[in-house]
């Protein structure tokens, strides 16, 4: 279990590397290829424009072929994808090559998450998922501080060419994953699922409980299934519709604008360009720790838990930013280093919350038989947000100004500590057919965990 679930994480590596590649390697590009910051808007957005098509197309590939094969499928992207960004001849070449790596993203985020839930027992499944979160921000890490070195010699098209060599492993390691042996009970191949679940659990008793569990579950409503099933049955609508909100939330608390453009908010606080790299790299050091507390405490201390305390620290780091960034931070020369503090709490706090649990919910709050349409739809409106963010992140900060921006995301950080109190589920410690079980009854959303 323990291996499946890491291996397959390993796509959140390939993710956090194309998501942090580019903060680095965008002001390169500019000065290569003349681009506007409209341009650079899209070069950054063309990979969330392939994500979004990645997270449909995810759903078909998931359904019919396998978990596995849907992440054999991505690996092969990631790999095609970075090459092609490393041999881009013009912008416009770079965005097609971008919106290539895009539908790795879009397909690996898909079913990651999903694939980890399916093979994990319920004591573990929170950890086992955020590991997933952790791979991500690893890959953020490892972009950053690649960035930070290969910006002395200019070498964007290596910074995005390096991607292509974990790729490659993933590639590789994703034949060696076993079937998820819910996907295999859901295609009537309960003797491969049987085989499966012997080797991803401790006795045989979790095997047959699993396994009657499972079955329950298939045996309710036999005729319907995604988005049939979406359009006849209010319950699971009301998941589809809770997983959308959360993939929203997350994107809307600002961490990918901190991500694709932190070191232009480094600058904006005072650091030089080489100092803003190095910052930058802090950032994802920090964002890769953090996220070890949700590890820790997603099964302990809970998911509704650990996502308000995390709101509560974004907001007070974007509003600490926003109120040094409003009075100047030329002002004092140890302003530019709190700023860069309250940007480091913001991050703690996305890492060991919202960062995680956002993707461990999604997995686990959907019904069997409409997993994989829920799932789309939430992962679809992650990268839709997360493409119009990093299309209009910088024309939003140089028509409202760095200050008030942060205010903005400060103010929907506070908003989200509600929203998380009055709908989210403590899921820990439950299993996916209770959970269902409990969405059918028509129990409201914030009561279908524990």
């Amino acid at each position: 279990m323990l291996f499946a679930a890491l291996l397959a994480s390993i796509a959140g590596l390939m993710f956090g590397l194309d998501i942090g590649v580019i903060s680095g390697a965008r002001q390169f590009i500019a000065h290569e290829f003349n681009a506007s910051n409209t341009e650079q808007g899209l070069i950054v957005s063309f990979m969330m424009f392939g994500a979004m098509a990645g997270a449909l197309g995810a759903n078909p590939i998931s359904l019919h072929l396998g978990r596995r094969m849907a992440l054999i499928i991505s690996a092969f992207l990631f790999v095609l994808g970075s090459l092609l960004c490393a041999f881009a001849p013009s912008a416009i070449f770079l965005m097609v090559a971008r919106a290539v790596l895009g539908l790795a993203v879009g397909v690996a985020s898909f079913v990651a998450p999903l694939y980890i839930s399916e093979v994990a027992d319920e004591r573990r499944r929170g950890g086992l998922i955020s590991t997933y979160q952790l791979m991500v921000t690893i890959g953020i890490l490892l972009a950053f501080v690649s960035d930070a070195i290969l910006a002395y010699w200019g070498a964007w098209r290596l910074m995005l060419g390096i991607v292509a060599i974990p790729g490659i492993l993933f590639f590789i390691g994703a034949f060696f994953l076993p079937d998820s042996p819910r996907w295999l009970m859901l295609r009537g191949r309960e003797k491969e699922a049987l085989a499966v679940l012997h080797d991803l659990r401790e006795s045989q008793s979790e095997v047959a409980r699993e396994v009657e569990d499972i079955k329950e579950q298939l045996e309710i409503k036999k005729s319907q299934r995604g988005f049939g099933m979406f359009l006849q049955d209010g319950n699971f609508r009301r998941a589809v519709f809770l997983g959308i909100v959360l993939q929203l939330v997350q994107q809307l608390t600002g961490i990918n604008a901190v991500m694709y453009f932190a070191p232009t908010i480094f600058e904006s606080s005072g650091f030089g360009q080489d100092g803003a790299l190095w910052s930058t790299a802090i950032v994802g050091l920090v964002n890769c720790l953090a996220t070890f507390i949700a590890i820790g405490y997603a099964d302990n201390f809970g998911r509704r838990r650990l996502l308000t305390v995390g709101f509560f620290a974004m907001a007070l780091g974007m509003g600490g930013l926003a109120v040094l960034l409003t009075i100047g931070v030329d002002t004092s020369p140890i302003l530019p280093y709190l700023s860069v503090g309250f940007l480091l709490l913001f991050i703690v706090g996305f890492a060991s919350s919202a960062g995680p649990m956002i993707w461990v919910l999604c997995s686990e709050i959907q019904p069997l038989k409409g997993r994989d349409f829920g799932v789309t739809c939430s992962t679809f409106s992650n990268w839709s947000t997360n493409f119009v963010i990093g299309l209009t992140f910088l024309p939003l900060l140089s028509m409202l100004g760095a200050g008030n921006t942060m205010w903005l995301f400060a103010a929907l950080n506070a908003a989200f500590i509600i929203f998380t109190q009055s709908f989210v589920p403590e899921t820990k410690d439950v299993s996916l057919e209770s959970i269902e079980s409990k969405l059918r009854r028509g129990i409201r959303l914030r009561d279908i965990g524990q």
